[in-house]
């Protein structure tokens, strides 16, 4: 319990000498007397103070004595220390007590140390002051922090851990949040090398309602990389070489720090040689000299190129090198049309893809070369001008066609792989570099073929006849039939005009219907010519007796009629009855006779016309 402060002070009241004893008193010292003044006597009645020395009296202890009904922060002194309490005099009617707990970060507390503290109760049941030098703290840190954000002053924080994003700060004992892109100008990737360090931040941002506070060391040098960055933009200038440091590496280029100044050093200028990502080359942190290509007009973004600070590979390409000569290289590149070859650091070579195989069926280029292959080249074009350079593979083996008259002659057979199709034939490969064109009516002797897909497939093997041999213009002409016996050879004889065959009606078409002889024979009977004896028509899977009424080997064409074996036999009877009509009597043709006749000769002239 505090000691209350009561000591007795001798206030003699004397009507002899008021005057005096009054001026004694105004000259007393103000602390002396308040010390020294007896506070029980006054409060029972038994010493009596006139109105004057009365208010001189509250004047003395309003300037004197802190108001503990008042929630603010005072400065105390601390008078005795316990093992768990410190005693504070904050010169009130009784000493304060507080928590040694609320200075675990202060171990070397001691008596007379100057300490904030905070009235938390205004007295316990003891009559003791219950202080917070632990609230005082928070709300003193609070005003520091509004004024440091207001002021835009420099503070200075303890940084404490890590946290998602960033780091915690210690603030005039707040914990602010520090982004860990607020760290640095450049990107940090190892956060822990700055815990447990004390730096100077700038306060950004103040949330009063969720009490948050961020801070950043990043804005306290971005002022001085300005300056710096102003000078430097001010002397840039076209091909000037300056050192730098890797900043960030992406995808598309590098971006480097040339002391307070970005640039981009694209991809392409990063090597002479093909690269697939800039860090084939160079690393973060590293230290390197770049030469300035360009910049905009404000020298915002500025371009730099490494690979210039080296002479260009073309330049030293050896003279040995000439059209003709086989080089080696590796594949780096491929695309649809060729791929590219480096035959020595940063110089490339195309082959196309015509140039890969002496096939004129072009393919692409993946098929004959991969990404990394060492390959074999000759050289076909070298401009050291343009620094351009064209290969070819095929030229490492014989061509195909220098003897092709002799492996291929008209007239002799093969066997050769289905590659292609067209609307009007196939494509056949005999061998590498060899193609042949099949038209398609040189398919089949019978088939009526509209597409090539309905007679092969790409990959079908087929056997062909050598028809035509262009040397010049490097094409073949091939048949496939012509590999066959032509059957309408003979079939000329068996289907010939006048002879009778029993087939089934297989479809019925337009204006009539088809009839299947055999495998390569396709008949068509006219819708009339469908007529039976009694007058119907056949129909579709009817078996009947067929006369060919036209056979044309040349256009394929076979014509058959049913109503004609019918009507043949009705003119067989009409000339046995002219024979015995003319043997008796002479008689009158009947009407019957005159018709059959008509029907006969309408018969004969249609087939005549179709013969046309």
């Amino acid at each position: 319990m505090a000691e209350e402060k009561t000591n007795v002070a001798e206030v003699e009241e004397t009507t002899a000498a008021p005057e005096v004893k009054q001026e004694a008193q105004t000259q007393q010292d103000p602390k002396e007397f308040l010390e020294n003044f007896d506070w029980e006597k006054y409060e029972e009645g038994i010493e009596k103070v006139d109105d004057r020395k009365l208010n001189e009296f509250e004047k003395l202890v309003e300037e004197n004595f802190v108001d503990t009904a008042d929630e603010e922060v005072v400065e105390g002194t601390v008078v005795h220390m316990t093992d768990r309490e410190a005693i504070i005099d904050i010169n009130a009617k009784s000493e304060g007590v507080i928590s040694l707990n609320e200075f675990r970060y202060n171990p070397d507390l001691k008596v007379g140390d100057k300490v904030e503290v905070l009235i938390d109760i205004r007295e316990d049941k003891t009559g003791q002051l219950v202080l917070s030098h632990r609230k005082a703290r928070t709300i003193k840190a609070w005003e520091r922090v509004n004024n440091a954000h207001d002021k835009e002053e420099i503070v200075t924080g303890f940084v404490k851990c890590r946290t998602k994003g960033g780091m915690i700060v210690d603030v005039f004992g707040i914990e602010a949040f520090l982004p860990g892109s607020q760290i640095d100008v450049k990107p940090i990737r190892d956060y822990d090398q700055y815990v447990g360090k004390t730096m100077e931040f700038k306060v950004v941002k103040i949330n009063h309602e969720f009490k948050n506070v961020v801070v950043s060391h990043k804005a306290l040098i971005e002022a001085d990389i300005e300056e710096q960055k102003k000078e430097i933009i001010g002397q840039l200038e076209k091909g000037q070489v300056l050192e730098g440091i890797v900043k960030n590496i992406t995808s598309y280029g590098v971006f480097i720090d040339l002391g307070g100044v970005d640039g981009l050093v694209h991809i392409t200028d990063l090597s002479w040689s093909r690269i697939n990502h800039p860090n084939e080359v160079v690393e973060l942190d590293q230290k390197l000299n770049v030469v300035i290509l360009d910049f905009d007009d404000n020298k915002s973004r500025i371009q730099l190129g490494l690979k210039q600070l080296e002479k260009h590979p073309w330049d030293a390409l050896g003279d040995e090198i000439k059209v003709g000569d086989k080089v080696k290289g590796k594949v780096v590149v491929i695309a649809d049309y060729g791929a590219f070859i480096e035959v020595a650091e940063g110089v490339e070579g195309l082959i196309h893809v015509s140039e890969m195989s002496w096939s004129t069926h072009l393919r692409s280029a993946q098929d004959f070369v991969n990404v990394g292959d060492e390959v074999e080249a000759v050289v076909l074009t070298l401009d050291r001008e343009d620094r351009k350079m064209s290969l070819g593979i095929k030229q490492l083996t014989p061509d195909p066609w220098t003897d092709i008259t002799s492996k291929y002659p008209v007239g002799s057979r093969h066997k050769g792989i289905v590659r292609n199709f067209t609307n009007f034939g196939v494509f056949v490969e005999l061998e590498e570099g060899i193609d042949g064109l099949i038209y398609i009516s040189d398919l089949s002797w019978t088939k009526k073929i509209k597409h090539p897909s309905e007679f092969v497939t790409v990959g079908d093997t087929l056997e062909v006849e050598v028809l035509e041999l262009d040397v010049e213009g490097r094409k073949l002409s091939l048949g496939h039939k012509q590999t066959t016996e032509n059957p309408w050879d003979k079939y000329s004889e068996e289907f010939a005009e006048g002879t009778v065959h029993k087939a089934s009606i297989a479809e019925i078409v337009d204006k009539g219907a088809t009839i299947n002889f055999n495998e390569d024979i396709v008949g068509f009977v006219p819708s009339r010519h469908l007529e039976k004896e009694d007058g119907k028509k056949l129909v579709k899977g009817e078996e009947a007796e067929f006369k060919i009424i036209e056979f044309n080997k040349d256009f394929k064409r076979v014509v058959a009629s049913h109503t004609a074996i019918f009507r043949e036999q009705e003119e067989k009877n009409v000339k046995a009855a002219k024979k015995r009509s003319t043997s008796s009597d002479e008689a009158a043709p009947t009407l019957g006779d005159a018709n059959s006749q008509l029907q006969a000769l309408k018969d004969k002239m249609e087939a005549d016309s179709k013969k046309k």
